[in-house]
């Protein structure tokens, strides 16, 4: 512990003794409790995070977006030479040998299939046609290279072949004297594993002959490259080279033509001579019947499994074995015949065997080609039926293909459900194993029933050119999702697999080396001991060191070897020898599970089959249910990756990847997402049509059936090679699109696309994104220079409300009206600058002054102003006897009596086009109120950021006290000059109703428009007209055909208070009292018509009439109050209240006060310093097309318009 002082010690320090006191310990638990708790925490946190962004980590492996995968397969790093050890020197020798050429072949079988057989299968894929002159010869360059490679590797194939051979003889050497000493007694020693590397290494290069023969294109281009060469070689000194370059390369070509071109690649290696001087291999009877006997243990059993449910590969064992039968003729020219005709009766159950890609190879027909003197053999009449046969066969195969897919299908399921119970534990753990290693197993052999079902039967359609049905084609897509579905499930549970598979094979060993450990006994237990005793002890003792370690390749190829010199003394009864191979044999697949897997499930053949794929899709689409199907069918196309990988003839390595992967998306989007696209648009748009009673055709599930789209939504997004297919995310983005562009177009349907949107979140679980579009209504409007250039089409075209202040259209061809409020003027004049103001009041006088003659010679016409004349006259000598009230009776006979002067094209009377007028000069003067109201919007959204209107900050003082530069008070002045405007603005106004009523009034009051003062008389029939007009346009409004309907009309009562104003007649319309007048005259019809009512009760009919007579009363006096109300409110806005005397009186006070200021400033205008002057006459000047500062002021107001000339 640390030290510590004491003051009275005179600084010196003691310190404690150490002890354990158990406080240390105490502390360190405490720790490890809250480093605990702090990692329990933190996994909490992580789960929920996981939980968040819906990612499942676990035990269950996805195969579309593992990153990963797990590699079972065992690997050590010891040698052959460091496995193969035993006191028996010779034996090493011999099986070291032995393992290292099986070895070897499957070095060069995997180089085959990566190297060399995707390129050859690949080359040529592009449509001859595509193909630029030229190019077909570059294609062949860029080949060469592979071509060299597999020359060589055909000629290290021929000397292995031709090695083993020589191995085999060396160790089943004649009986005859002279040819030296056996290297060890191998008689009764069958090595039957070498034998099967021996027909595998021949089958590839078989293989190899069938690829370079199937391609038409391949031999097409290796010509057109042996004619530029031979052009090139005729012109060297024109290409540029030498001939001495030429000849070598000329030579390179020849042999490769030799060596691979012809189809000779197996030829050549079967008719190699095997002797030399050393080794006999033709002339030696002991390896010949050697050869037949381990060729005979090979096909018995094969025989017993070849189209069974226990086949995996062994019908490629059997390929391997003709080709050894083939081998065995060519070498001692001798046929056993029984044993020809037992492998020619194969065909029945194997019509075909699928080599690769769309390959499929005939043993019948090679055996007869490569051995032609065996037809004769051969059964005639199996000869003739060969070709009907595999007809035949496939015929059957067809027809029980949808019975034998849903037999997968029903067998694959429990299969799966099996897995998933299998993995978990419960019995003992020998039982346990047991269990899961047949679970595995039988996932395997379905797999490789299906593949070799599917494989079979499409290539031999396409090799015997029958086509095949839809249902089969289904069929045949359904088996090769059950294939991926295997593969899917083992990749899932890949945890589970890799760990039972080591306890599996750990369990096995165990089996083996117990009977192998008996076996051992019984060898030393027999004191006399021989070489053929010591060669098995040793070979036993071999095999117990093998099955002590990993299962690797080589330790299985050995132990083969070691059991088949084990097996030459019978030392093991016969269910132990079962025991033994069937251990052997299910040890040899559990530790080979992943590549026995991705040769079974293998799919990239679809490359070659890939017109079906359409209609599988369309199928799909149909049927909606099995849309989760997808994913094992796409996973199939992605197995056509590797092949097209390996393609060496283009330019770019992935040029055919990146067209079938465009090609595949193509498919996707013609078949599936497209179609999708408008059947979920079209439905949307059915439901919400069928809201308003439109006629659609019948959507009855039980007459026209149901088909589930949302099936198809949900989806998960499918991988294909680098990208995912997400149907969800391309049908939600269609829809976004497609409601976005179509509101835009047709903005009255933002509702109906706004409803759309709901359903398709609440019936398909869409993500809809908002498009942020304006409902109802554009914010923008109609634009003021739009208004102001067509002033005359506007207030035609619209009716202005006076109360809420906005313009209707009166019609439309399009489904909605158009509608213009304070607000679109003030984002007009927000975009354009208030500037744009004084121009619109300037083009609506102009406007006016049109109007306003047409106005006069109106009035001045004759017969117009006698009738006005004849009724003020009468007006006057009758005003006691009437009240003081214009009759209403003389209001309706002037209406009347209009008529009679003639009728438009359109149907309106004089009187009618005279209403129109005047409601046009009243729409005019309601779109300048419009206006000022627009810009005090605008001008109150600009100013409300200054803080203080009452005491506005000066921008440049600031900036000069502070000492800044001139740019600066220059930007400063600016600003406080446009807050000055703002202010000013937004705090007075301009009166324009008021500079508009100044500008006309004198030349309205002057005695030579006298003819004008006859207006106030004409009101009354003007009146009556408009209330007849109104109550037609609302009746209209309940009917079908709209043309002519409106609701509001204030127009008409805006003109007519400002024509009031502007001759002054306000007083002289008042003393008519003719809206007094309207009430009486109603008032009395209704109490007449209730007399009448009382008098006729008891007539029903009558009763009707008199009903519909003052409903029709009640609406005519509605009409007038609402007419009386908006005259009314509209006068206020022209100073009703006051005459013209008074307000030149008032003016001329307002002028005599300001003419002398007290504090010795100028005089202000007398109509205020915040009014504009008027707009100027003659032609409208040209607006303002930007925003920006305003523009100057207008000039002085104009002169007042000259008199109307006479009629």
């Amino acid at each position: 512990m640390a030290s510590k002082k004491r003051g009275g010690d005179g600084g010196k320090g003691w310190e404690f003794d150490s002890f354990d006191d158990g406080s240390l310990k105490i502390v360190g638990e405490v720790l490890i409790k809250k480093f605990g708790n702090f990692l329990d925490d933190y996994a909490s946190q992580l789960r929920d995070i996981e939980d968040a962004i819906d990612v499942k980590m676990g035990d269950a492996w996805d195969f579309n977006l593992d990153p990963i995968r797990l590699q079972v397969e065992p690997v050590e790093q010891a040698n052959l030479l460091e496995l193969v050890k035993t006191d028996n020197k010779v034996l090493n020798k011999v099986l070291t040998v032995l393992a290292a050429i099986c070895g070897e072949v499957r070095t060069l079988k995997s180089e085959a299939e990566l190297k060399f057989y995707n390129p050859l299968l690949m080359y040529g894929d592009r449509d001859p046609a595509s193909l630029e002159e030229g190019e077909a010869q570059i294609q062949l360059g860029r080949l060469l290279p592979t071509l060299q490679d597999l020359s060589c590797f055909v000629k290290r194939c021929y000397e292995l072949v031709r090695n083993i051979m020589h191995q085999l003889a060396s160790l089943h050497l004649p009986p005859i004297r002279g040819t030296g000493p056996r290297v060890m007694d191998v008689a009764g020693v069958h090595f039957q594993i070498v034998y099967e590397h021996l027909g595998t290494l021949l089958s590839v290069l078989l293989t190899l002959d069938e690829i370079i023969a199937s391609n038409q294109v391949l031999k097409d281009h290796w010509t057109q490259y042996k004619r530029m060469m031979k052009s090139v070689h005729s012109q060297a000194n024109r290409f540029g080279v030498e001939d001495s370059q030429l000849r070598p390369f000329e030579k390179l070509m020849q042999r490769l033509e030799g060596e691979l071109m012809d189809g000779l690649i197996l030829a050549n290696c079967l008719e190699q001579p095997f002797d030399d001087g050393h080794i006999l291999v033709s002339a030696n009877p002991t390896l010949m019947e050697e050869f037949l006997i381990n060729m005979k243990m090979i096909f018995a059993y094969l025989e017993v499994r070849i189209g069974e449910s226990n086949e995996m590969e062994q019908r490629y064992q059997f390929l391997s074995l003709c080709l050894l039968f083939t081998l065995h003729f060519q070498v001692w020219r001798t046929t056993d015949k029984k044993f020809f005709a037992q492998i020619f009766a194969v065909y029945k159950k194997l019509p075909a065997i699928h080599l690769c890609a769309n390959i499929v190879w005939f043993p019948n027909e090679f055996l007869l080609r490569a051995m032609p003197h065996l037809a004769k053999i051969a059964d005639k009449k199996q000869l003739s039926t060969l070709s009907s046969s595999r007809m035949q066969w496939l015929t059957n195969a067809g027809q029980n293909l949808a019975k034998d897919a849903h037999t997968f299908y029903l067998q694959i399921s429990q299969w799966t459900v099996r897995m998933e119970n299998t993995l978990k534990r419960g019995n003992s753990l020998a039982e346990d194993l047991s269990n899961r290693a047949v679970v595995f197993i039988t996932g395997l052999l379905f797999a490789y029933q299906l593949c070799h079902h599917v494989r079979t039967i499409m290539n031999l359609h396409v090799r015997l050119q029958k086509p095949m049905s839809k249902s089969a084609v289904l069929a045949l897509c359904r088996m090769i999702e059950l294939m991926k579905t295997i593969q899917f499930t083992f990749h899932r549970h890949s945890m589970y697999v890799a760990e039972s598979i080591t306890q599996i094979v750990q369990h096995y060993n165990f089996n083996l080396l117990t009977i192998i450990g008996a076996a051992k006994k019984r060898v030393t237990s027999d004191k006399r001991y021989s070489d053929r005793r010591l060669d098995v002890l040793a070979a036993v003792t071999l095999l117990q060191t093998m099955l002590n370690g990993p299962g690797t390749n080589d330790r299985l190829i050995v132990s083969h070897l070691a059991m088949s010199v084990m097996l030459q003394m019978k030392l093991l009864k016969d269910d132990e020898m079962g025991m033994l191979m069937d251990r052997l044999r299910k040890m040899e697949a559990l530790v080979e599970l992943q590549a026995f897997l991705s040769r079974s499930c293998d799919s990239s053949f679809m490359y070659w089959h890939r017109a079906i794929v359409p209609l599988y899709l369309n199928h799909i689409y149909e049927n909606p249910e099995d849309s989760q199907r997808l994913h094992y069918m796409f996973a199939a196309l992605r197995d056509c990756g590797l092949p097209l990988r390996h393609a060496v003839q283009e330019k770019e390595p992935d040029f055919l990847l990146r067209e079938f992967e465009k090609w595949v998306e193509g498919l996707m989007e013609s078949h599936i997402i497209r179609p999708l696209c408008t059947d979920i648009e079209t439905d949307l748009r059915l439901h919400i049509h069928s809201k308003f009673g439109l006629q659609l055709d019948s959507r009855n599930p039980y007459r026209v059936g149901h088909k589930d789209l949302s099936s198809l939504l949900h989806v998960k997004p499918i991988r294909f090679f680098d990208s995912f297919f997400d149907i969800c995310s391309h049908v939600t983005h269609y829809l976004d699109t497609t409601f976005y562009n179509l509101t835009t177009v047709a903005l009255h349907d933002w509702k109906t696309y706004s409803e759309m949107r709901h359903l398709a979140e609440q019936k398909y679980n869409l993500r809809m994104a908002e498009p942020h579009l304006p409902s109802q209504t554009l914010e923008q409007g109609l634009d003021v220079l739009e208004i102001m250039r067509n002033i005359h089409v506007f207030v035609a075209r619209y009716n202005y409300n006076l109360n809420n202040q906005i313009f209707v259209e009166r019609s439309s061809p399009n489904k909605h009206l158009n509608t213009i409020s304070i607000r679109h003027i003030a984002n007009s004049i927000r975009t354009h600058g208030i500037g744009i103001m004084n121009t619109t009041v300037n083009f609506t006088y102009q406007f006016l002054r049109k109007k306003f003659f047409l106005f006069s010679q109106f009035l001045m016409d004759e017969q117009i102003k006698a009738r006005l004349f004849k009724d003020i006259r009468y007006f006057k000598e009758n005003r006691q006897q009437l009240d003081q009230e214009y009759p209403f009776d003389r209001a309706e006979k002037f209406n009347k009596g209009i008529r009679k002067l003639g009728l438009s094209a359109d149907g309106h009377s004089y009187l009618d086009q005279f209403r129109l007028m005047i409601t046009e000069i009243g729409n005019a003067m309601g779109y300048i109120r419009m206006i000022r109201s627009g810009g005090l919007h605008c001008c109150s959204n600009a100013i409300r950021f200054v803080p203080d209107l009452e005491d506005i900050v000066s921008f440049e003082e600031m900036v000069s006290a502070d000492g800044l530069s001139e740019e600066s008070k220059t930007s400063a002045k600016n600003l406080d000059l446009c807050v000055e405007t703002l202010a000013k603005n937004f705090a007075e106004g301009t009166e324009y109703l008021k500079m508009l009523v100044d500008v006309f009034a004198s030349s309205f009051r002057d005695q030579k428009n006298k003819h004008l003062k006859n207006f106030h008389i004409i009101v009354p029939p003007l009146t009556l007209n408009y209330v007849e007009y109104m109550m037609s346009a609302k009746e209209k409004m309940n009917r079908k055909n709209k043309a002519g309907a409106a609701f509001t009309d204030d127009g008409f009562a805006m003109g007519v208070a400002y024509i009031l104003k502007l001759l002054d007649q306000y007083a002289g319309f008042d003393s008519l009292h003719w809206f007094q007048s309207v009430k009486a005259k109603y008032r009395r019809e209704k109490t007449e018509l209730r007399a009448s009512r009382q008098r006729g009760r008891d007539d029903d009919k009558l009763q009707q009439t008199m009903s519909f007579t003052v409903k029709r009363l009640d609406l005519c006096e509605q009409e007038f109050d609402l007419l009386f109300y908006s005259l009314s409110s509209a006068r206020i806005f022209f100073r009703a209240d006051k005459t013209a005397a008074e307000e030149s009186e008032e003016k001329d006070d307002k002028g005599d006060k300001s003419d002398k200021p007290a504090d010795g400033t100028a005089a202000a205008p007398a109509d205020g310093s915040s009014e504009a002057p008027p707009p100027p006459p003659g032609g409208p000047p040209e607006p303002p097309s930007g925003g920006g500062a305003p523009p100057p002021p207008p000039p002085p107001p104009p002169p007042p318009p000259p008199p109307p000339p006479p009629f």
